[in-house]
């Protein structure tokens, strides 16, 4: 459907097209369908349009432009949050309104933070713990808000983040709007949502879960203590161009990328904790192809995307098959082969199966012999 169907501003609806994007997709049509409102609880696929899905129904309230913030975005990582800063900023640029944006996120200077603030920017876009703060030194106007949007609510509403986006909804007022988005749903996540949430509408748009028939899985089984080790050598055995590993915990992350350098591989690591320049680079620098191997944890890599990645590698094993659904679906991008290698223990090779019936995919067991990869038959 055309945008202006939605009653949307013509300005926004040429600052769309702006960006060719001229119809509304399926997820932003079901949002301008559902009473607007009601609390929105959203199912929709990576790369489906979610961003504008709950962007657009800000700009439609924020025209004609008042200063003051009016809509809270919260997302789990850095990285998410510039995304979002860039689609408003763009957004406004293209349509001449002065809608501004302010990221909010920890590990950076507070009082540069505060300044942005005092531009009252109409939508903060932040993770809970540093939006927290800003509530409580009053100088984020919770009062204010009448949306607020819980971006990649799988993860915003798990035992690790649940309590501070409780806070941060327990600051604003009552009747403010509540929407939550997400790739992948779980039935915790679901549930979690429609106890904070008034009388949700649920919208599910998300196709099949399925994993790229152009994506090969194998798996190695080793002592946790070796896991490592395995991985250097398929680095020396496989050779690949652009990978991505997959680890759950810091000091491993920060050893691995330690071991692939000595051995003069050109390796670097993102995580929760990392100095935020040497983040920067490092994506930036596996963006541009200067990078082999990019280690990271699941959280850090929410909200990046990247091209040409001909292999992923997952030395700690999620136990959510959603999670090993996104790590895979990074390779094999545009019809191209793709390869996900697990590094498992004995008492891992459970998930495995689980991860092939769930996606009806076939792991084939492998073992290195000769400084070659080959099957173990």
């Amino acid at each position: 459907m055309d945008f202006k169907e939605f009653g949307l501003d013509e300005v926004i609806v040429k600052a769309l097209s702006k960006e060719k994007i001229n119809k509304a997709n399926e997820v932003q049509q079901a949002v301008f369908d559902a009473d607007e409102n009601r609390d929105l609880i959203v199912q929709s696929e990576t790369g489906s349009g979610k961003t504008l899905a709950y962007l657009l129904p800000i700009y439609k309230k924020l025209i004609p432009i008042e200063k003051g913030m009016q809509a809270l975005v919260l997302v789990p990582t850095h990285e998410l949050a510039m995304q979002v800063n860039r689609q408003v900023q763009s957004l406004s640029k293209n349509s001449g309104y002065n809608v501004q944006s302010a990221t909010i996120v920890g590990d950076v200077n507070i009082n540069r933070q505060i300044e942005k603030l005092k531009e009252k920017p109409q939508i903060v876009i932040g993770t809970t713990g540093r939006i927290l703060e800003l509530i409580k030194k009053k100088k984020i106007t919770a009062h204010t808000i009448k949306t607020i949007v819980i971006d990649e609510a799988d993860k915003m509403l798990d035992k690790n983040n649940i309590d501070g986006v409780k806070a941060v909804i327990k600051c604003c007022m009552r009747d403010t709007k509540i929407v939550m988005f997400s790739a992948s749903m779980s039935r915790e996540a679901v549930e979690v949502g429609q106890s904070i949430l008034k009388d949700p509408i649920t919208i599910k748009v998300a196709k099949e879960m399925v994993i790229p028939k152009n994506i090969n899985h194998i798996y190695f089984v080793v002592d946790r203590r070796d896991k490592l080790e395995m991985l250097r050598k398929l680095a020396n055995s496989l050779k690949p161009k652009k990978a991505m590993v997959f680890v759950n915990k810091v000091s491993d992350i920060e050893e691995l990328t330690q071991k692939l350098q000595y051995h003069n591989y050109n390796a670097q690591c993102i995580h929760g904790t990392n100095v935020k320049k040497d983040r920067k680079k490092a994506i930036d620098d596996f963006k541009n192809n200067k990078l082999q191997f990019l280690i990271a944890t699941d959280i850090a890599a929410r909200g990046l995307h990247f091209e040409e990645v001909d292999a992923i590698f997952h030395i700690s094993i999620p136990e959510n098959p959603n999670d090993y659904l996104h790590r895979a679906g990074r390779t094999g991008r545009n019809g191209k082969e793709g390869l996900s290698v697990l590094i498992v223990t004995s008492k891992e090779l459970a998930l495995i199966n689980k991860y092939k019936k769930e996606f009806k995919i076939d792991i084939n067991p492998c073992k290195i012999s000769g400084g070659k990869v080959i099957a173990d038959i």
